[in-house]
């Protein structure tokens, strides 16, 4: 049997024969988030535990620990990481000018994800991420390589059947509901302690409570999460315009945008992978005595080089305080620089491998029917103007992403820097993508709040 006809027996979900409406894509998105939570909710027959630090990422891979959805997205994204790799390097090479390359691409990336859903259920099960009651490791296992294999499903409909990519919705869903939790919780911590910011926050000043102590570390997270939120819908506006005209119909013309955040989030959620992968094997090593990547008391890192890719918490009420050291000043630094040039790096991967490139996007403008202003009705024109931005826009794209994650993180945002700006664009990229492809499908009284 060749490798080939293993690719074409790869169980997968049917896309549909017809184009669907608004009203059947806002349906399918509906039954499969309705069942992300709901299993999110479901927990791991035969745990009695995880590590600590998997709990604080986990929803950036649109995870919710402990349950059996606990691998989250991990699996599909570091099968595209790892396949991106290899591309981008020339190891593996694949046509994505066509539609038989493309479709062979995603195929091998979705055999990869199912191995990685294997890989990480043994890893989680049998080295420390979770912790099995006795005799219960291989049934973890299986449950965790279930809920992988059910995630990848779940993304393919969203993508097929519904609205938007289903791993963005995934980590949006996840993101959105610890923010609630993290702001409005009632609920309390063992020492007695409001969880939510702003109940906690109203219960101090009712009782007369103004102390430094008792104010700015609840009110600062709420503040510098506005101005992240903020900070991200304005860069989402920005962008660069091309003219195009109809060759054959003169006086009519549109602009092409080439929005300044180019890959949008793809390459922050490529780099918390790549963070949430290291620090799972720099743990891995640590129980077995081997230190240099990280050295780990209970669940907290306290050395190696894992120390300096992991943020200090506080640090900007640290600040305001003058009580900072010179570790929380080069944890700074250096976890800052990870994530900047790794999104830019990540940000150049994703162009050329996702058909976003000069060249595709010279080809879509070719196929359909216009033409740059002043120019020879020629793709590789197109390409040549279009080769001037592009790539400059990835790399301060990905760059600036990276560095509002890394910003939003230092300065106490809620779900952290990384899971502000995750939910932030994916639900701003949501609400376009509704605007531009399905505003004519909507009852009219849903689609006057898409025309504001």
């Amino acid at each position: 049997m060749n490798f080939d006809l293993i690719l074409k027996k790869i169980p997968s979900v049917a896309a549909p024969k017809k184009e669907l409406n608004f009203n059947t894509r806002l349906k399918w998105t509906g039954i499969v988030l309705f069942l992300f939570l709901l299993l999110s909710n479901v927990p791991l027959f035969g745990s009695k535990g995880g590590a600590e630090f998997l709990k604080q990422i986990s929803m950036l891979m649109g995870a919710s620990f402990g349950s059996i959805l606990t691998l989250g997205i991990g699996p599909i994204v570091t099968a595209s990481i790892i396949l991106q790799l290899l591309v981008g390097s020339k190891i593996v090479e694949f046509d994505l000018s066509t539609h038989a390359g493309k479709a062979r691409f995603h195929q091998i990336q979705k055999l990869m994800a199912f191995a990685f859903c294997a890989i990480e259920a043994f890893a989680y099960s049998h080295l420390g991420a979770i912790v099995p009651l006795p005799g219960m490791a291989l049934t973890i296992a299986f449950q965790l390589f279930l809920g992988g294999i059910l995630i990848i499903f779940f993304d393919e409909i969203i993508t097929k059947w519904g609205i938007g990519q289903g791993v963005s919705l995934f980590i949006a869903a996840n993101i959105s509901t610890q923010i609630f939790t993290e702001a409005f919780s009632f609920s309390r911590s063992d020492a007695g302690y409001l969880i939510g910011k702003i109940p906690a926050l109203i219960e101090n000043i009712s009782k007369g409570i103004f102390s430094y102590e008792s104010i700015i570390p609840l009110l600062f997270p709420l503040i510098t999460t506005a101005i992240v939120f903020l900070i991200v819908i304005y860069a989402q506006t920005l962008k660069i315009e091309i003219p195009l005209a109809f060759g054959s119909i003169r006086g009519f013309g549109r602009k092409w945008p080439l929005k300044f955040i180019y890959t949008s989030v793809i390459p922050v959620i490529l780099v918390s992978v790549v963070l949430i992968n290291l620090n799972l094997v720099a743990q891995i090593m640590s129980s077995k005595g081997i230190t240099f990547l990280g050295e780990y008391s209970g669940n907290s890192v306290v050395g190696g080089l894992m120390l300096y890719l992991s943020p200090p918490h506080n640090f900007l009420i640290n600040v305001l305080q003058i009580n900072i050291s010179i570790q929380e000043l080069l944890r700074v630094i250096f976890y800052s620089l990870f994530m900047i040039f790794g999104s830019a790096i990540f940000a150049i991967f994703w162009v050329v491998t996702s058909g976003m490139d000069a060249s595709s996007v010279a080809k879509q403008i070719q196929s359909s029917g216009m033409q740059i202003p002043g120019f020879r009705r020629d793709p590789r024109v197109i390409e040549k103007v279009l080769k001037r931005y592009i790539m400059p826009l990835a790399l301060m794209g990905g760059a600036f992403v990276g560095f509002l994650a890394a910003f939003g993180t230092f300065t106490g945002c809620l779900s952290r820097g990384t899971g502000i700006l995750l939910m932030v664009m994916i639900i701003y990229q949501f609400y376009e993508q509704i605007a531009t492809q399905y505003m004519k499908d909507m009852n009219p009284m849903l689609r006057k709040y898409f025309e504001m």
